[in-house]
């Protein structure tokens, strides 16, 4: 394997590493907490702390399957036929698309339950719509639920679903929520049924976090959390002061960790460019001495550089 592939692989599996950190301190259900006060009407007002108690068993973390037939696995237990979130094998299916973070929530009546999925991305994607995306993860997660959460044709029991998008490097903080709407274009008959089943709350995060204010509260959290700039003090510094979040250990090695693969990651990608500026100058005819001086690399370091990156001639 090449000096080329092995940087790009180790890249790879730096990012991946470092998404995976990401997703796993996000799925703190303190951390998911704040996200539900802000996003979900029943909890709007809430102390998170309180909320906390309402997220039903541990959240699954990029473990579930988007695609459809695999969301739900079906097993017998004790003679009973039992479906449930498919979580098992994850090796197996290797390269399926996952549900970054998703989990129960139980409503304050102590009844009623919504499923909440939170996604995480590191900018908005220029390859597709993202609210095209959610939509269809939305959808995922109501006809994922026939003969898991309701059977037959009890449709009356289906869940409310919530998709959270956290988007980073947008160019403003903002927050937009989608739903169904009802528009009477004869009459007005009252049909039945839930308006309120399908909800997509967008999350646009800016570079710069905002400074700590009411309205800007959720986005300073998880600009925080997610920033590739701050350092572990400052991480933890926040989150302990301005949100009265008790730091445990498992926090604290996330963000730890996390902390140091971005300073990987950033380290590569300087490296990277100062390569792809040696080996330009040198394709325009520059002298070894001059690159070196002006990339304040030694001799022997350029040399390397060219030698392992020029294309060896027939």
């Amino acid at each position: 394997m090449d000096t080329e592939i092995k940087n790009a692989v180790s890249a790879t599996d730096q990012d991946a590493q470092y998404d995976d950190k990401a997703k796993r301190l996000l799925g703190n259900k303190i951390i998911l907490a704040h996200i539900l006060v802000k996003t979900v009407d029943e909890f709007r007002g809430m102390n998170p702390k309180d909320v906390v108690s309402y997220i039903e068993g541990e959240p699954f973390i990029s473990m579930v399957p988007v695609e459809p037939g695999l969301t739900n696995l079906e097993k017998e237990e004790n003679g009973q036929r039992i479906v449930g979130m498919n979580t098992e094998n994850a090796e197996i299916n290797e390269g399926l698309v996952r549900f970054d973070i998703i989990f129960y929530v139980r409503m304050k009546d102590g009844i009623s339950q919504v499923i909440v999925n939170v996604e995480a991305q590191k900018d908005e994607p220029t390859g597709y719509h993202i609210l095209n995306r959610a939509v269809f993860y939305v959808s995922r997660l109501v006809s994922s639920q026939k003969e898991r959460d309701f059977v037959k044709t009890n449709y009356n029991d289906i869940r409310r679903v919530f998709s959270i998008w956290v988007c980073l490097g947008m160019d403003e903080s903002s927050m937009a929520y989608v739903h169904l709407a009802k528009d009477d274009l004869l009459g007005s008959y009252p049909w039945k049924g839930g308006l309120d089943l399908l909800n997509i709350v967008l999350i646009g995060i800016s570079n710069e976090p905002p400074e700590h204010d009411e309205k800007y509260e959720l986005h300073r959290l998880l600009s925080t959390i997610l920033s590739m700039e701050l350092s572990v003090d400052e991480k933890l510094g926040i989150m302990e002061t301005e949100y009265s979040i008790h730091v445990d250990e498992k926090i604290r090695e996330d963000v730890s960790a996390m902390c140091n693969l971005s300073q990987g990651i950033k380290e590569k990608a300087t490296d990277n460019a100062i390569m792809g500026v040696i080996i330009n100058m040198y394709e325009n005819n520059f002298t070894i001495d001059q690159i070196a001086l002006a990339t304040k690399k030694s001799v022997e370091e350029v040399k390397a550089i060219i030698e392992k990156r020029m294309p060896v001639l027939a």
